[in-house]
């Protein structure tokens, strides 16, 4: 099954390149070719997302003089955890599918408990 699944991304991955190099000539010929090109890009890409919820955490709770998790902190864990599931899956890498797969359950449990706490719904 994961085979499967990960043969699929890369499948995906080699059209993405394919229309890349079509609609950008100047990028190389082996984005289209191989996939694994592609994907490291986007592995890196994943991981600059989720980077990027520390930032922007930090930069928030130093603007307030406190420890704060802004909205956006939650944002960035969605994507950069789905962009690292989608990696690790065509990897085939059970480790970071199943620590990805529990962080994505968990950011978007606290985006509904955040929306549910602002709609005033306490039951």
């Amino acid at each position: 099954m994961l085979e499967t699944i990960s043969g699929m991304i890369a499948s995906g991955a080699l059209f993405i390149g394919y229309l890349l190099t079509s609609l950008f000539p100047f990028l190389p010929d082996s984005l289209a070719t191989k996939p694994e090109q592609l994907m490291l890009i986007i592995g890196f890409a994943g991981q600059g997302l989720f980077a990027m919820r520390f930032i922007i955490q930090w930069l928030k709770s130093e603007g307030e003089g406190r420890s704060v998790i802004p909205l956006a902190f939650w944002y960035f864990s969605i994507g950069g955890g789905l962009v690292l599931f989608l990696y690790a899956l065509w990897r085939q890498d059970p480790v970071i599918i199943c620590g990805q797969g529990l962080g994505l359950f968990i950011y978007l449990r606290n985006l509904f408990l955040i929306f549910k706490e602002r709609r005033g719904d306490n039951a």
